[in-house]
């Protein structure tokens, strides 16, 4: 990692800093959901049964939509086609974008967890920073998620659409509201691609079951898999060009 990706890093803070409804999503709408989640689920030992799975699924969904709003605009406003004629790698200007954008996406999952933790007062075992670790693991699959998929849209309205195509069905299909073993078996097929289904899996075993890292090796080695690949396909969607 040479120092042009920290640079590219840093202007992506700065950018997103000075943007106030980046911030204001990045900060107010994951604690809106925990909020509301707190007050609907009124008893607690439900809460925490649930919690895990919708904290994995909250950093997933905002992490790609800030994520790929955050580099659609670096597109549209022509900043990335004066990265792509500075002498930057591909991977370096990716790169450069996931460190800065998954900043935020930690910020995101330290506010929901926090609120979850202190206010909310869930019951969860096992170690506290094991449990960050593996969720700053599912940030920066989202983060890379966003990325890749903010290639094919033109506007940010495009970036929403993505949704339905992208998050909906990995929320239905990861075990969130239906344990994947009672979902049909083509589902429970498609669910083993899905890197949500890794993200729950892996964050109920160390909140629930008292696991440690060791112990979820499978989850951990397939979400950073898809990061890596996802990584890859990005730095290959980068093109001269790609503002129009």
């Amino acid at each position: 990692m040479s120092s042009n990706t920290f640079i590219v890093a840093y202007r992506v803070m700065l950018q997103v800093v000075r943007d106030r409804r980046s911030i204001a999503l990045i900060i107010f709408a994951p604690l809106l959901i925990a909020m509301i989640a707190g007050f609907s689920i009124s008893d607690k030992n439900t809460l925490s049964n649930i919690a895990p799975s919708i904290l994995a699924t909250l950093i997933l969904f905002y992490g790609f939509l800030i994520t790929g709003i955050s580099f659609l605009r670096e597109r549209t406003q022509g900043t990335l086609e004066r990265l792509l004629v500075a002498p930057l790698s591909r991977m370096d200007i990716v790169v450069g974008y996931l460190l800065g954008l998954l900043l935020f996406a930690l910020i995101q999952t330290l506010v929901m967890f926090s609120y979850m933790l202190y206010v909310l007062n869930i019951n969860y075992q096992g170690d506290l920073w094991q449990i960050l670790v593996f969720q700053g693991l599912i940030g920066i699959n989202a983060v890379c998620l966003g990325t890749f998929f903010s290639a094919f849209a033109r506007n940010e309205f495009q970036i929403v659409q993505f949704i339905p195509l992208v998050i909906i069905p990995q929320i239905f299909l990861s075990g969130l509201f239906i344990p994947v073993s009672q979902l049909p078996v083509v589902l429970q097929w498609i669910s083993k691609f899905l890197p949500l289904t890794y993200g729950v899996k892996g964050i109920e075993a160390l909140m629930l079951q008292g696991q440690s890292l060791l112990n979820i090796g499978k989850d951990i080695g397939v979400l950073v898999a898809y990061s890596l690949v996802l990584l890859i396909l990005a730095s290959l969607t980068l093109r001269r060009g790609s503002s129009t």
